[in-house]
């Protein structure tokens, strides 16, 4: 047997992470991690107490990108690292100079949470359609990032 890489183990554990997520629209996730340790998990999800988009359906807005092209977003939910970020702050736990797994490259306000909470590398499995953004922050912020598969996650 042929033990996973780090970066194949992490990200593996993101998919089922992601098997938690109450937005079908973007089944995603992400786990935060220093020295090859998890310190917290995330999924796409309502904020707790409130209705999920798999009990009461989504809540759509429209959205235009840098190229002016509008589309629908679901805003019921809270993005995997939002989730993630959020619980390391709720329980005290530093993510500074921490790396993050995700399934789908980080949007641009994720991108800037992930640098204000001092998140030093990102892999992501697959892309996002709006990644261009949040390379551009990172590569400015000092936030390296690998990109296994360069292929567009559809949701």
């Amino acid at each position: 047997m042929v033990r996973p890489s780090w970066d194949v183990y992490f990200l593996e554990l993101c998919e089922a992470v992601a098997k938690r997520a109450t937005c079908d629209r973007g089944k995603t996730s992400c786990i935060i991690v220093k020295d090859k340790r998890i310190l917290a998990t995330g999924y796409v999800g309502a904020p707790a107490g409130l209705p999920h988009c798999d009990e009461v359906g989504h809540l759509m807005r429209k959205a235009a990108d840098e190229t002016g092209m509008v589309t629908e977003h679901c805003v019921r939910t809270i993005h995997a690292e939002q989730n993630a970020i959020v619980q390391c702050a709720k329980y005290g736990i530093s993510c500074d100079g921490a790396t993050m797994y995700c399934r789908m490259f980080p949007c641009s306000v994720c991108a800037m949470l992930i640098i204000s909470a001092g998140i030093k590398h990102v892999v992501s499995k697959k892309d996002y359609s709006r990644s261009k953004e949040s390379k551009e922050m990172f590569a400015k912020a000092g936030v390296s990032f690998e990109l296994i598969d360069k292929e567009v996650m559809k949701y």
